[in-house]
């Protein structure tokens, strides 16, 4: 076996078991449902709660619902057939959205903006892109926007000097959006390809930390007119339904661009990526599974599709 086919296996093993938590809530649930009789219509609301509970949303439970009825009434039916139908069905959900994150070099630098609540992985996401683009031969600059925590800053830094990337910050609890500003300043007057800023977390439903976003987006633009090029939104995976609201508050208030999901670490509730591709078809770009720098990988539909149902990697 070759390198790559040992890598993409230990990532597909790590997904899978990020995803545990759904794909056996799924996976029993439907076991239990199907031993026991002939499909009927109540059996297939039954799946269709499965579904809900799983996190899909409603769409999608009741289209792989109607799939799994297809020519299929009155006769016995197995619980894997039943899983293959949720892969496929729940893929062309994904598929659409599963796009990378491609840096437009008519822009220099490309200014990515990333943010999220609290403790949605958004600093570690930072540094770990901060790495995958120098690997690609980017030169990087990060700013340490979350200027509550010094944490966050300390953090990046750590990240900058692990990645040889120069990270501008300033002092715990200066203004994040002249830092913002500096930082893309710098980054122009440096002929950096790539920018990448941190940000604050917060609450979706805080009135006075969104318009401090607003304030940063504004900022960015005076120096800018065409920036952010990007703002991915980091969803930690473990929250379920919140991140529906957490994406409609951000997209409205910084225009986000693409999605990270992170914290897919076996208590992750994945299904809710399928009711917010359903729901608003915003590009997911990156799945994390764990804090090392190689634990982000590029979203792909049809591993994650057959991670929540619980079948076997193509």
């Amino acid at each position: 076996m070759s390198d790559t086919e040992n890598g993409k296996t230990s990532w597909w093993r790590r997904l899978s078991s990020g995803l545990k938590r759904t794909s056996s809530q799924i996976g029993t649930a439907l076991t239990d449902l199907i031993s026991k009789r002939k499909l009927d219509r109540a059996m297939l609301e039954e799946i269709e709660d499965v579904l809900l509970r799983a996190d899909l949303g409603t769409e999608v439970a009741a289209r792989i619902a109607a799939a799994v009825g297809e020519g299929r009434y009155d006769k016995m039916i197995a619980a894997s057939d039943v899983k293959e139908i949720v892969a496929a069905e729940v893929e062309k959900v994904l598929a659409p959205v599963a796009k990378p994150l491609t840096i437009d070099t008519a822009h220099k630098p490309f200014v990515v903006l990333v943010v999220g609540v609290n403790g949605s992985g958004k600093t570690t996401t930072i540094g770990k892109l901060s790495a995958r683009f120098a690997a690609e031969g980017h030169s990087v600059m990060m700013a340490a926007g979350d200027t509550f925590r010094a944490a966050a800053i300390e953090q990046l830094k750590v990240w900058g000097d692990r990645t040889g990337t120069p990270v501008i910050a300033g002092a715990q609890g200066s203004d994040s959006a002249g830092l913002a500003f500096n930082a893309l300043t710098a980054a122009k007057d440096q002929g950096r390809d790539v920018l990448l800023i941190d940000t604050a977390g917060r609450l979706q439903n805080r009135a006075e930390l969104m318009n401090e976003l607003e304030k940063v987006v504004r900022v960015i633009k005076k120096v800018d007119a065409t920036a952010p090029h990007a703002v991915l939104l980091v969803l930690d995976a473990t929250v379920g339904q919140n991140a529906l609201s957490q994406v409609e508050a951000f997209t409205k208030t910084a225009g986000v661009t693409g999605l990270v999901m992170t914290k897919l670490d076996g208590t992750a509730r994945g299904g809710i990526l399928v009711a917010i591709a359903e729901k608003h078809k915003l590009p997911v770009h990156f799945v994390g599974v764990g804090e090392g720098v190689d634990d982000l990988a590029p979203f792909t539909a049809r591993d994650f599709a057959k991670a929540i149902a619980g079948t076997e990697a193509a």
